[in-house]
């Protein structure tokens, strides 16, 4: 067996965690330092796929937990047109029966906030809250050192595994590429306890998405296992929109201003879900990655997840792509400390290789999910999809 290596991991999101739990499973020690004082609590709802994301969980010992708290029945997709007409509904007309012990097949829904709290549940004492990184810098020994914006430092580590998202300080010593604005900005909105506080929201959303796509719009609605809404109301605009574009999203009309602007011509139901969606406005630039980016090996520093590859949400598999990170990842670094591979830098040179191809392949999926969604007919090529792939249900 190898020498065990110093690893610390930068990031307690989906990405950071899963890997911790994967080596903690293995007994292989290890740091995470995230910039948060407390967990992140924030966050819609997430499908993880059976190759990925579910997989990732079983690595990390973590099914049982995931199996509680997912909602298969939430796997159900609404596609309505902007002006309102109903193209696909997997509520009712084209409802998919699921047979019994196939749930998990599929792509079951999770809120956010509970896969956070199952992948904090077995590592919590490895994380260090509230150490937000300014500079991560390589040592005369070759070794890499950390600096927080709280003026401590940590010393020594072998492998700095960068989880800490779009504006990671990791990627910062790997390439001097940075993210750049999607061309689409996004305001959420969000309804509380929707089934007691509006009952007719809760019936249009249905049981899992709805989505409609038009020539530069979107609105997307996902249910949460918590009872609560959330809308999702993009357009393409400018990068500065959101500033100059006169709304003042503090005021209580802000989402009457937002919808006689931008969406006055939609349906009245799908104008309904962003005017009576009261609880809370968020508005957001979106930002990407270039597809395919790669950056020359470093000994003792990667990347997963936002980091190595942020996307826009229009595919719906980056929690996906960075959880297959962690689980590559660490199976790379398991492979090294059990004696199966000569370095530990050869290990992550072989991750890297690998996760270029499936990072660049999730951002074309995304790159082209946001191209077709928001064209003339990214509704009616939605629902085309589902039918090949279930019929009419």
């Amino acid at each position: 067996m190898s020498p065990q290596a110093k690893i610390a991991i930068l990031g307690a999101g989906p990405g950071g965690l899963t890997l911790a739990n994967i080596l903690s499973t293995n007994r292989i020690p290890f740091t995470i330092f995230e910039a948060f004082s407390t967990p992140r609590s924030s966050g819609g709802t997430l499908d993880l796929h059976p190759a990925h994301g579910q997989a990732a969980l079983k690595a990390g010992g973590l099914w049982s937990s995931f199996v509680k708290v997912a909602r298969p029945e939430s796997d159900v997709m609404k596609i309505v047109k902007l002006d309102g007409e109903v193209l696909w509904d997997g509520n009712t007309t084209n409802k998919h029966v699921v047979k019994e012990g196939e749930e998990f097949d599929h792509r079951p829904e999770v809120d956010r906030e509970k896969l956070l709290e199952i992948l904090l549940e077995n590592v919590k004492g490895s994380v260090k809250w509230g150490k937000k990184a300014i500079e991560v810098v390589e040592n005369a020994g070759g070794k890499w050192d950390l600096r927080f914006e709280d003026e401590s430092s940590e010393a020594g580590y072998d492998l700095v595994v960068g989880a800490d998202g779009a504006w990671s300080k990791v990627r910062k010593v790997l390439t001097d590429i940075a993210p750049y604005y999607s061309g689409i900005s996004s305001i959420e909105l969000l309804t509380l306890n929707v089934d007691v506080k509006n009952p007719w929201m809760s019936q249009y959303a249905g049981m899992g998405s709805c989505f409609s796509f038009g020539e530069g719009r979107a609105i997307q609605i996902q249910r949460l296992g918590d009872g609560s809404l959330r809308t999702y109301a993009s357009v393409r605009q400018p990068e500065t929109w959101i500033k100059d574009c006169g709304i003042d999203w503090t005021s209580d009309n802000a989402r009457e201003e937002l919808v006689k602007g931008y969406f006055a011509d939609c349906g009245e139901d799908l104008k309904r879900m962003i005017l009576e969606s009261k609880d809370s406005l968020t508005p957001r630039s979106l930002y990407m990655l270039p597809v395919g980016i790669k950056w020359e090996n470093k000994k003792g520093v990667t990347l997963v997840g936002d980091a190595a590859h942020l996307m826009t949400p229009f595919a719906g598999v980056g929690v996906n792509a960075a959880m297959a990170d962690a689980l590559e990842l660490g199976k790379s670094i398991v492979s090294f400390v059990e004696g199966k591979s000569e370095s530990l830098e050869k290990v992550v040179e072989e991750y890297e290789k690998e996760l270029f191809e499936r990072g660049e392949k999730f951002a074309q999926k995304t790159m082209q999910g946001l191209t077709k969604h928001f064209s003339a007919r990214g509704g009616e090529h939605m629902a085309g999809r589902l039918r090949e792939a279930y019929g009419n249900a």
